[in-house]
């Protein structure tokens, strides 16, 4: 009997956020031509999902449907395979201004369920709020993302796919590392995963690692059949000494880890079905 095919693995690179900047790292993308430019490359090294922030003049984190409307047309002209993933994140804009750009149709948009600490804020995502962007990801047809940094966003998340307020497959994406909020810690990794195979059996997965255990989560993710994240928004350095040159090189570090644990890395069409997105015509 021939033994299963591996899951393949779909990388999403986060390759901006609302954070870094050139001065922490010159290789961080800030316009749209250079977001476009990374984007590309680090689909052409193996990621299939990219999530977008964008940024104004002066580097600083935007909600502007006006820059998002430009970034989408340059990657749907210069990486139409890719899948497009906008952040609903509150550093970008309050309240409602922070899903202006859902009528836009991207792919996909990340959705925080739930409210937590950050470094030095609070990351309010009131339930009026999160059900408002729910409304919005529906009537566009957008796939929420949902970013679980604390074990009742992922209760509040199964919740809200049976009650129809998330009507696209459930992704789930857990945050560790962030100060304040879930630590990087591998009990807690393996009960956050367990927990949502026993709420949502049939739901998809990956995490994110902040800062130095960035690597680290990646290889939890790949060795245990979930997806992975990567990227300048949430790691700037290959290791303490280096920084990283680019978002393809740490989606690179990604794909050793696909290679070694067997794992392919999606196909632009794999990854779509995968997530249960329509499958383009170029995929």
């Amino acid at each position: 009997m021939s033994a299963t095919p591996a899951k393949p693995c779909v990388i999403c690179v986060a390759i901006t956020g609302s954070v870094p900047r050139k001065a922490h790292n010159p290789a961080v993308p800030v316009t749209i031509a250079e977001q476009v430019e990374s984007a590309h490359e680090a689909f052409e090294a193996g990621a299939r999902i990219v999530h977008a922030h964008v940024r104004d003049e002066q580097e600083n984190p935007v909600s502007d449907p006006e820059r998002f409307a430009r970034l989408l047309e340059g990657l749907r002209t210069h990486v139409p395979e890719m899948i497009v993933q906008f952040s609903t994140g509150g550093r970008s804009g309050a309240g409602r201004d922070r899903g202006a750009m859902l009528r836009l149709r991207p792919d996909m948009a990340s959705l925080a369920v739930g409210s937590n600490n950050f470094p030095t804020r609070v990351y309010d995502n009131s339930p009026d709020l999160v059900d408002w962007l729910a409304a919005e990801m529906r009537t566009h047809g957008v796939m929420p993302e949902i970013e679980a940094f604390d074990l009742s966003h992922i209760f509040q998340a199964v919740a809200m796919k049976r009650d129809g307020r998330i009507a696209a497959p459930l992704y789930v994406q857990f945050v560790m590392g962030v100060k304040n909020a879930m630590p990087v810690d591998r009990p807690s990794f393996d009960f956050f995963r367990a927990t949502l195979k026993r709420l949502a059996p049939d739901a998809e997965w990956c995490a994110a690692g902040i800062g130095r255990d960035q690597l680290a989560v990646n290889e939890w993710c790949v060795a245990e059949g979930g997806h992975a994240r990567t990227g300048l928004e949430d790691n700037l350095r290959l290791d303490r000494d280096t920084l990283a040159p680019s978002n393809a090189a740490l989606v690179r570090r990604v794909a050793a880890l696909c290679e070694k644990h067997g794992r392919p890395i999606a196909t632009p069409a794999q990854a779509r079905a995968i997530l249960g997105l329509p499958i383009h015509a170029t995929s």
